[in-house]
């Protein structure tokens, strides 16, 4: 890929009368403070590894959808992508970029009944302006993660900020501020791995972090460090979770008009041309008998695909997207796939967020009797770890890791869910291009984690163009798995 930003030199003496000239501490960063960094949480000393932040530069590109992709009750038919630039030197004083993208899924982390979609994605764009100012006023020396950690209340700020000046009828919520940070967030892990050359998973150990993970989810974790888990080299490749929207052509039967783009239009086409195993399928959560019917549709094209080419073992997985209006919606779903399809329930790998993701509003979904049937997993609920202890309570019984929600969360999320023994997968945003290979290297970095839903070579490839030769094993599916051996490279990987 071209070089964003010239590689400079600088020396050990330049850099420390720089950093002698740094902006003094304040206990705000807006905008309008630019230059200046929180009061600090972080009690130790900088270590020679640390980041100091030289320049954030943001832009955006769009992108049509090939065909829609129907989720929770709503259509997507494009894409705005979110990129970042970023350079920086170390304490050490030597100097790289990095980069960092991701799609500003505006319809799917900032719900609302009276915000409009052309408003949610409009306030994003203005906060990512916002947390360009913010990131890039962060003055001190320090490891991705503790700028992350220290500066999301001040996006939270913005996006409030954001929301009073655009005279929103609803706040931008914290899982939209998080997926637009998203990428400022990848830009300085990608950055920091570069500055120190090193695969970012490499850093996260002792050497590198001036905290254990006490710091940043209790006294559960003291004396122990992000390393212990991630794997310190990716596995060789993952299992790829094909996603069936909720308005996709199942067979050829259901197809009004074809594309006639050269790729598959059918779930029998798709399992065919890629070898799928594993089929996410995509439920509105309003219609109990059309669900079911849905699913039995789905597994009887499947079944038949997959006989005559002689595999006898594929995966399910459904996502609800926190449509079902209560746990009982869910039960009575089981409990008629059971007499429908019993064959499914042994397929069946796990429940994705069934049912509203506001948690604490609806402590009467438990999901205890449902995850001893299958796991069930939050997913549009986990924005921090009060709302992970919260689902654990709740009977959830898993976690869906995204990048969209910043690299610094996932790997803390991780974390936490393989203390607790919590299911683990990592699910997709319809991330193209770079943000898919950084998803894809978090699902090969994290123990326990067996697939990745990539759906966007089903809905945006045009996203994906640029990125299929330099990641051939990402954008190319061979035996229904994503190669990710490769993914060793500095930083995020990415470039």
């Amino acid at each position: 890929m071209k070089q964003r930003f010239p590689i400079l030199t600088i020396t050990r003496r330049d850099f420390l009368k720089s950093s002698l000239l740094a902006a003094p501490l304040t206990k705000q960063i807006s905008p309008t403070t630019a230059g200046k960094q929180p009061s600090s949480s972080l009690a130790k000393s900088s270590r020679p590894s640390d980041i100091r932040i030289l320049d954030v530069r943001h832009s955006f590109e769009d992108y049509k959808y090939r065909a829609p992709y129907q989720f929770g009750g709503r259509t997507v038919d494009n894409v705005t992508l979110l990129n970042v630039d970023v350079r920086v030197v170390t304490a050490s004083g030597k100097e790289a970029a990095g980069f960092g993208s991701m799609p500003l899924g505006n319809a799917w982390s900032f719900l609302s009944q009276v915000v409009t979609y052309d408003q949610s994605l409009e306030a994003m764009k203005q906060l990512a302006g916002n947390i360009r100012t913010i990131t890039a006023g962060y003055a001190r020396p320090a490891h991705p993660i503790d700028i992350n950690f220290e500066l999301e209340p001040e996006y939270l700020k913005a996006a409030t900020e954001v929301s009073r000046t655009m005279k929103l009828a609803e706040t931008i919520p914290k899982l939209c501020t998080q997926v637009t940070a998203s990428a400022f967030d990848a830009a300085l892990h990608d950055a920091f791995g570069k500055a120190n050359g090193i695969s970012c998973y490499l850093g996260y150990g002792s050497q590198y972090m001036s905290h254990d993970l006490s710091h940043y989810l209790g006294p559960e974790f003291r004396g122990e460090f992000l390393d212990r888990y991630v794997l310190k080299q990716p596995v060789p490749s993952i299992f790829l979770y094909h996603s069936v929207g909720a308005s996709d052509p199942i067979v050829e039967q259901d197809i009004k008009q074809r594309i006639g783009d050269g790729l598959p239009e059918t779930l029998p086409e798709w399992i065919e041309r890629d070898q799928i195993t594993h089929i996410k399928i995509k439920l509105n959560g309003a219609d109990l008998k059309a669900d079911v019917e849905r699913v039995v549709s789905i597994e009887r094209a499947a079944a038949e695909t997959q006989r005559r080419l002689g595999v006898q073992q594929w995966k399910y997985c459904c996502d609800f997207n926190e449509r079902c209006k209560d746990v009982g919606y869910l039960m009575s779903f089981l409990d008629q796939i059971k007499q429908r399809a019993p064959e499914v329930l042994s397929r069946l790998q796990y429940i994705e967020q069934p049912t509203a993701r506001d948690l604490k509003a609806n402590p009467n979904n438990r999901m205890h009797e449902a995850a001893k049937i299958v796991p069930v997993v939050i997913d549009e609920s986990l924005v921090d770890l009060e709302s992970f202890h919260l689902s654990r309570k709740l009977g959830y019984s898993g976690v869906a890791l995204k990048v969209c929600k910043g690299q610094s969360h996932a790997v803390l999320m991780a974390a936490a869910a393989q203390k607790y023994k919590s299911f683990l997968c990592v699910q997709d945003l319809t991330c193209p291009g770079a943000s898919l290979v950084h998803s894809a290297s978090l699902a090969s970095h994290v123990p326990g984690v067996f697939t990745i839903e990539a759906n966007s070579r089903q809905y945006v490839p045009s996203a994906n163009a640029k990125w299929k030769e330099k990641f051939p094993s990402i954008f190319k599916i061979k035996g229904g798995k994503l190669g990710t051996a490769g993914l060793t490279g500095p930083g995020l990987g990415v470039v």
